[in-house]
């Protein structure tokens, strides 16, 4: 700085070109530019220690083949953000029945939630896929008949089910969709009660028109999941045939009822996606056992007609069947088989040697 300047500056004045003198304020002077150099320090700093740009999540895609309680861990992962806390974009869309597994098969998505014997029919017709997760270790699926049909017919509700069972003979009785787990519920319980499965009329329906058939007495009873079947017995119009969340028939208990399921060659190109949605159905699993008011919330959520106490029972029975950690095994997928073959959807030939390459359980962790 010129000598002239500096000492204008000490004496609080400058001296412009044409010689006219003006008065500064020299410690305000000085404090602006001290600020203006810190402000411009921390703002290299943060540039050098700013965290990296948050990665974009992941996105994949799931198929659910039914509107039931049974899919309850689904609920608590789209509602608790267990999916975004995983880094997961997780597009949830409705297809229904065995057609959630066939869009897996057929790429159109990525994950279904289908039962353990549309797993292993599918493998026995070449068609292999993974289950990474079982969300429910019973088949979950009841049967009831008319409470007036019942009732003529001197129907002992305490009775042993090959008992219980003959009641379905000659009878009309709803489902979601044919040759699904609800479908081969029905003809095995119809062949535990000794009688002809084909004598049992089923009657494929959404859940709104199944109800609304039941009411009108259209048919006479109807399989599936809760809410609606705990709806039927609660209102005083139903009894239960078969209880699925008991493991009816036994024989086929543990069997892998609400697999997640997946093409092999998903998770080897996409390890990252199903190492994250099988520790979202782990999560959720515990959510499930250690959150029963938090849960029954997410239900109230979804099915806000129905009654409260038939969502406490129907939350009861999926809690009783979710395994923890929900991971699959082989026992699981042995007796979803062998239902199947008991269904007659399966000849026995056709029967699997192995279930190795059908499950992983390092993923539900």
């Amino acid at each position: 700085m010129p000598r002239c300047l500096a000492s204008a500056f000490v004496e609080g004045k400058i001296i412009t070109k044409g010689g006219t003198s003006m008065s500064i304020n020299l410690s305000r002077l000085l404090r602006f530019v001290g600020t203006m150099v810190l402000v411009a320090a921390v703002t290299i700093a943060g540039a050098l220690v700013a965290p990296p740009a948050r990665a974009a999540n992941e996105h994949t895609s799931l198929a659910i083949p039914a509107y039931v309680v049974l899919f309850l861990a689904e609920y608590v992962a789209e509602d608790q953000h267990l999916y975004e806390q995983q880094g997961l974009d997780v597009k949830v869309q409705f297809i229904a029945g065995v057609g959630a597994m066939n869009a897996v098969i057929a790429g159109s998505t990525d994950f279904s939630m289908s039962s353990g014997g549309s797993l292993t029919r599918a493998a026995a017709h070449g068609q292999s896929l993974l289950a990474i997760a079982n969300m429910g270790n019973q088949n979950g699926q009841y049967i009831v008949f008319r409470k007036d049909l019942a009732d003529a017919a001197h129907f002992d509700p305490k009775a042993p089910l090959a008992e219980r069972a003959k009641i379905l003979k000659g009878r009309t009785i709803g489902i979601d969709a044919v040759q699904s787990v609800v479908h081969s519920v029905v003809r095995v319980v119809a062949k535990a009660g000794g009688i002809d499965p084909d004598s049992v009329t089923v009657s494929p329906m959404q859940p709104a028109d199944t109800l609304s058939a039941f009411a009108r007495h259209a048919i006479d009873g109807f399989a599936g999941g809760p809410p609606w079947v705990q709806q039927v017995v609660a209102n005083g119009t139903a009894v239960i045939v078969s209880d699925g969340a008991k493991g009816e028939p036994k024989e086929f208990s543990p069997i892998g009822s609400v697999m997640l399921v997946t093409r092999p060659q998903f998770c080897a190109d996409h390890r990252s996606v199903c190492v994250k949605m099988g520790h979202v159905m782990k999560l959720a699993a515990d959510f499930i056992h250690d959150h029963p008011k938090e849960s029954l919330a997410i239900l109230k959520k979804r099915y806000e007609k129905v009654d409260e106490a038939v969502l406490e029972a129907s939350y009861e029975a999926v809690r009783e069947m979710t395994p923890q950690p929900p991971a699959p095994n082989a026992a699981e997928l042995a007796n979803a088989e062998n239902m199947n073959v008991a269904a007659g959807f399966q000849k026995p030939e056709e029967r699997l040697k192995s279930y190795t390459s059908l499950f992983s359980d390092e993923f539900a962790r």
